[in-house]
């Protein structure tokens, strides 16, 4: 089936781009260029509150190697055709595998999926952009290496280099996942290949183990930009520790945060409790596994009565703690004497672990999964609250304070419940700051809705900003609005780079807020 209409590339004529895709069908064959409307379905699926008319890709190419990667960069610089990369394509909640714009070419890497490399003694791992967690997680199990991943929620899914390049987190003490990465290889604009760090140099044996090579580090350039296109990257693995323990915490009321946020912060910053600690919110913790509908019906966003109902319903604190502890027993042991007394002063903490947790929390079962690197997929039950199919991920940084936090959740609750939407949102305790990720959840099909939650987006964003809260990663639909608030000296920097490495600006445009 030919397609019903024809999307061109910006400034790209139809000869031109029959030609550029004559020689890209060259290199790939016939069946990994694809131009008809049932083959393009899947680059055309939203979750954000965008007009699904301005990410519709004109073709997608499925490339197999880095040498396929440069061939197409090659014909896209004469051509002067625009790519839009993507590894997995499970960006879900951020753009997931739609274009920034109509008429980019989807430039699909995920067959590119080869694990080249796992060495069980330097705890090291390489890996091409379409490999996937699940992929990477069996190889590991079926050698029998006593290694960890770090995943983040949609970890089956997903894949180790978008989400790094994403800078996406996990929940293990590894969950700072562009901290774990190490060396790079990179197709640049004009085709070149760079291998960054160690790896620049002929037979090294330390890509994987250092990270820094000789003069400027560069590997951060790669990420959330579109200065090139990763086609291999080096990971740091957690080997797997003599004993673990997860565990939850729950506290009652709404101005809990702060005391938390307090508390918490000493045992991260000193390493007390390793990992990426999650702060749950009830509405948060409840999403994963059941239907808004259950427990309210009514307009606008969900009332304090159904909250306090939830609560009481589940057996869930207003804040739900989700932490876990790694080392010898004896370890282990000391530290939750350490943990135990810290949160026990006001009286307020229930601490619970192993079957106690279980029986306490539904969702306890599949964080104790992520905080140890297993695959699990019951976050995707968040859609499934309010349903329709719309979701966009807020995602402000805070300083791990609890009077930060305590403000974020009022602001937020404020402007969410102004538009009629539910603050399902939690904490992610970094060692000294937190991610404050919040899913704004909609019913994509309602127009109305959807423009509803455009506006509340857009607010969130602005206000946030002009409090000192930035955000860390965003949906393709609001890049620009984000770049602007980090000031427009840093986004003539990030149009200089590009300028120097990207001068016909095929890579991705306006990825980050990034052009020409």
């Amino acid at each position: 089936m030919s397609t019903t209409q024809r999307i061109l590339p910006k400034n790209v004529s139809a000869a031109d781009f029959d030609a550029a895709l004559g020689r890209f069908r060259e290199t790939l064959g016939a069946d990994r260029v694809l131009v008809d409307d049932d083959q393009l379905a899947p680059y055309t699926k939203i979750m954000m509150s965008a007009d699904k008319e301005d990410h519709i890709p004109s073709a997608a190419l499925l490339a197999e190697t880095t040498e396929e990667v440069q061939a197409i960069v090659t014909v896209c610089n004469e051509a002067r055709i625009p790519l839009w990369m993507i590894a997995t394509g499970k960006n879900l909640g951020y753009g997931s595998a739609a274009p920034g714009e109509t008429g980019q070419v989807i430039l699909d890497l995920s067959r590119m999926n080869r694990i080249l490399e796992v060495d069980p003694d330097s705890c090291t791992a390489l890996v091409e952009p379409g490999v996937t967690y699940q992929q990477l997680y069996d190889y590991i199990q079926e050698k029998g290496y006593k290694l960890w991943l770090s995943v983040p929620a949609p970890s089956a899914v997903a894949g180790p280099v978008g989400n790094t390049l994403d800078r996406g987190v996990g929940y293990t003490p590894y969950g700072e996942h562009f901290m774990f990465q190490c060396g790079m290889e990179v197709v640049l604009a004009n085709g070149e290949v760079v291998r960054t760090g160690m790896g620049g140099l002929e037979n090294s044996t330390s890509w994987q183990v250092f990270k820094w090579g000789y003069g400027p580090y560069v590997d951060g350039l790669f990420t959330q930009s579109n200065y090139g296109i990763v086609t291999k990257m080096g990971l740091w693995l957690m080997p797997e520790p003599p004993a673990y323990r997860p565990f939850l915490i729950q506290y009652p009321d709404p101005e809990d945060i702060e005391e938390i946020v307090e508390i918490m912060r000493p045992l991260r910053i000193s390493q007390v409790i390793p990992n990426a600690v999650v702060i749950a919110h009830t509405l948060y913790d409840v999403a994963s596994h059941r239907e808004r509908k259950e427990f309210f019906t009514g307009e606008g966003s969900i009332d304090r009565e159904a909250i306090e109902r939830i609560k009481q319903d589940e057996g869930v604190g207003e804040w739900n703690i989700y932490a876990a502890l790694y080392g010898t027993p004896e370890q282990i042991e000391v530290n939750w004497k350490i943990v135990e007394q810290a949160f026990s002063k006001s009286g307020k903490a229930k601490l619970l672990y192993g079957e106690e947790a279980e029986q306490a929390s539904a969702s306890f079962g599949y964080r104790s999964d992520l905080m140890r690197g297993n695959m699990n997929m019951q976050e995707f039950g968040l859609y499934n609250w309010r349903g329709g199919g719309g979701s966009m991920w807020f995602a402000p940084v805070s300083q791990a304070k609890g009077s930060e936090t305590r403000d974020q959740t009022e602001l937020a609750q404020q402007i969410l419940g102004k538009y009629g939407f539910d603050y399902v949102g939690e904490y992610i305790v970094g060692w000294r700051d937190m991610h404050h990720i919040i899913d704004l959840l909609y019913n994509r099909q309602d127009p109305e809705e959807t423009q509803r939650a455009h506006a509340c987006f857009g607010e969130l964003v602005e206000e946030f900003s002009k409090r000192g809260y930035g955000i860390y990663r965003v949906n393709t639909g609001f890049m620009d609005q984000v770049a602007d608030t980090y000031g427009g000296a840093m986004r003539e920097l990030h149009r200089t780079l590009k300028q120097a490495l990207d001068p016909n600006g095929i890579l991705a445009p306006g990825k980050s807020g990034i052009r020409l």
